[in-house]
């Protein structure tokens, strides 16, 4: 069975950086076989997609993270990766990684959480302004 372990989480004012770790087992095949996607939560609202990976290699990110934010993977630790640069008060949520099952076959929806069938339990991410 896949799990996820997200660790990297914590306190940081606004400008600064953190690096979001999500250590993967049970896969059958490499990591980079599959599809994978990080995703926050605020209390009370839906989760939102912030990147996706695509098993070709390429990665899509929201909007409201593009420039700031860049998703990557290490296959040989099977550890997936977020690191987060300029972080804003806005960015403070519960941060999850997830595993997709099937890859969509439109790269678009690594963003949406129906896509994906494993998630780990999440680290938090506070931005103080």
């Amino acid at each position: 069975q896949v799990q996820l372990v997200e660790s990297g989480g914590g306190s940081v004012r606004s400008g600064g950086s953190l690096r979001l770790s999500c250590e993967v087992s049970g896969t059958t095949y490499n990591i980079n076989y599959y599809c994978w996607g990080w995703f926050r939560q605020i209390p009370g609202k839906a989760r939102e997609g912030v990147a996706g990976f695509d098993n070709d290699g390429s990665v899509v990110y929201a909007d409201s993270v593009k420039g700031r934010f860049t998703a990557s993977q290490d296959n040989a630790k099977n550890t997936l990766f977020l690191q987060m640069d300029n972080l804003k008060p806005e960015d403070t949520a519960m941060y999850y990684c997830a595993w997709a099952l099937i890859c969509p076959a439109n790269s678009g929806r690594l963003l949406y959480d129906i896509e994906y069938s494993r998630w780990g339990r999440g680290t938090q991410v506070t931005v103080s302004s």
